[in-house]
C-alpha cells in the first residue's frame, strides 16, 4: 500500500450563518465580505507545515490540488506548493503528488510540461504527475472557455505534454487548439520516459476509458463513502477487464477524510464540527456550477443523471456528523476503529493508493498536526502490507524514491 496525505487548503473560518447568507461558496462568493487576508497568509503556511509534518510522520506522499474562486479550497497553483514541499523533503522518499496542475487552464499547456519537469528535477525524481480534466465550473466560469471544448483541449494538451517530455529534438505542434512553432522544453523530467501519471475522476466513464487506454492510475475523488463509491468503482474495474487490463490495485486511488482520537466518543467532539463545516459550508453550491452544459460527454452525463453516484448537495444540509461518520463520508474514531474501517474500504474498492485528508473543514492547525501524527503512528503501519501477498508491482509510483539511488547519482 501507498498512503499519501492530501490537502484541500480550505478557508477555515467562514461565519456561522454563511450558508444562509450566501448563495454559494464557489465562484460568486465575495472574498472581502467573508475572508481575512492575514488569515489566508496563515493558512498557506500552516498547510505547508501540515504537509511537511505528514512527510516526517511516515506518509508515503504528499498531495496538492488545484481549485479556483472558492472557499472550499484555494490552492490555486499546486506547483508553487509542490516546489516548497519538494525542497523541504529533500533526502526523503516522499512522493510529491500533484493532483494537479490542470493542463487546459494554462495556455499553452507546455507550461505544465515545463513546471512538472522542474518539480521532478527539484525533487530528484519523486514527482507524480496528476492530469485532472478539471471542473467544468472552473473551466467555464473562472476561465471563460466554452465547456464543449474542455475534453478535446484536455486530450490534445495531454498528448502535447507527453511528446514534449519524450521528444529527442525540437518539433512543431499544429493541433486543433494549440499551435506552436518550436517545442523543445528545458528541463526534461528526471524520470524516464516521464513521471508516473495519475488521473483524478468522480463520475465520468469517459475518464475511465482514457485512463485505461493509456495505462494510468485512476483516482476516485469523492466524499460520499465507500458505499456511494462502490457502484462507480465496480464499473471502473469491469471496464478495465473489458479493455484487457489486470486488476492491479495500484490502478485505483481513493480519497477519504480521516480523524483519529483516543476513543470513538472523543472523536465526535474533536472532529464533528469540522466535518459539518466541510459538508454544509465547503460544499455549499448550486449543482449547475459543477457541470455547465456541454462540459460532460453524453455517456458521462447519462451515467450521472441515471445512477446518481452522489447525493444532491442540498440534502447534505440535513445530515450531521453521526450521519457523515456512519456512512464513511468521513472516517473518525479511535485508531483501532479507523484502521478497521479503512481496511474495509481498501478491500471493498481494491485500493492501492489511499489518499487521506487529515485536515477538513474548520479543523484547526493544532488538531490537524496532532491528527497527522496519530495517523502516522497508529494507523499507517497496519495498512501497508495490504496487497503484499498478491505480489502486485506498483507501476505508478516514482522510480527514484530511493535515497540510495539519489546519493549514487
Amino acid at each position: 500500500m501507498k498512503i499519501a496525505c492530501f490537502h484541500l487548503m480550505p478557508y477555515r473560518d467562514l461565519p456561522a450563518d454563511f450558508e444562509k447568507k450566501y448563495k454559494s461558496a464557489w465562484f460568486t462568493l465575495p472574498f472581502d465580505q467573508v475572508a481575512d487576508r492575514f488569515k489566508v497568509s496563515q493558512y498557506y503556511n500552516q498547510t505547508l507545515d501540515e504537509l511537511i509534518h505528514a512527510a516526517n510522520s511516515g506518509f508515503d506522499g504528499v498531495c496538492t490540488n488545484e481549485h479556483h474562486q472558492n472557499a472550499y479550497g484555494f490552492m490555486v497553483n499546486p506547483n508553487m506548493m509542490g516546489a516548497v514541499l519538494a525542497r523541504a523533503t529533500r533526502g526523503k522518499d516522499t512522493a510529491i503528488i500533484q493532483m494537479g496542475e490542470t493542463a487546459v487552464f494554462l495556455n499553452p499547456p507546455i507550461r505544465v510540461a515545463e513546471e512538472y519537469a522542474m518539480l521532478d528535477s527539484i525533487s530528484e525524481g519523486r514527482l507524480v504527475a496528476g492530469f485532472p480534466v478539471g471542473l467544468g465550473g472552473d473551466f467555464a466560469y473562472s476561465y471563460g472557455m466554452a465547456p464543449m471544448e474542455q475534453r478535446g483541449r484536455y486530450v490534445e494538451a495531454h498528448d502535447l505534454i507527453k511528446k514534449a517530455w519524450i521528444a529527442n529534438d525540437t518539433f512543431v505542434w499544429n493541433g486543433k487548439y494549440y499551435q506552436l512553432p518550436m517545442v523543445n522544453i528545458w528541463p526534461k523530467p528526471v524520470q524516464r520516459p516521464h513521471p508516473p501519471i495519475w488521473v483524478p475522476g468522480n463520475a465520468s466513464p469517459s475518464t475511465w476509458d482514457f485512463v485505461l487506454k493509456h495505462d494510468y492510475s485512476y483516482c476516485f475523488l469523492t466524499y460520499f463513502g465507500a458505499k456511494g463509491a462502490e457502484h462507480m468503482v465496480n464499473g471502473y474495474w469491469q471496464r478495465a477487464e473489458e479493455l484487457g487490463r489486470d486488476r492491479n490495485p495500484y490502478r485505483m486511488g481513493f480519497l477519504v477524510p480521516v480523524g483519529v482520537s483516543d476513543t470513538d466518543e472523543k472523536a465526535a467532539a474533536e472532529y464533528g464540527a469540522a466535518a459539518e463545516y466541510f459538508f454544509h459550508k465547503g460544499l455549499h453550491l448550486p449543482e449547475q456550477f459543477l457541470a455547465p452544459p456541454g462540459h460532460m460527454t453524453h455517456s458521462s452525463l447519462t451515467h450521472l443523471l441515471t445512477k446518481r453516484p452522489f447525493p444532491p448537495f442540498e440534502e447534505l444540509k440535513k445530515l450531521h456528523y453521526p450521519d457523515f461518520n456512519a456512512r464513511d463520508f468521513v472516517v473518525c474514531g479511535s485508531a483501532k476503529t479507523v484502521t478497521e474501517r479503512l481496511l474495509h474500504i481498501i478491500k471493498t474498492l481494491r485500493v492501492g493508493h489511499l489518499m487521506i485528508l487529515p485536515q477538513f473543514g474548520s479543523l484547526s492547525h493544532e488538531r490537524t498536526m496532532a491528527n497527522i501524527e496519530r495517523i502516522g503512528k497508529e494507523v499507517l503501519p497496519h495498512l501497508r502490507d495490504m496487497w503484499d501477498n498478491e505480489g502486485w508491482d506498483d507501476h505508478w509510483w516514482p522510480k527514484h524514491t530511493s535515497v540510495q539511488k539519489r546519493a549514487a547519482a
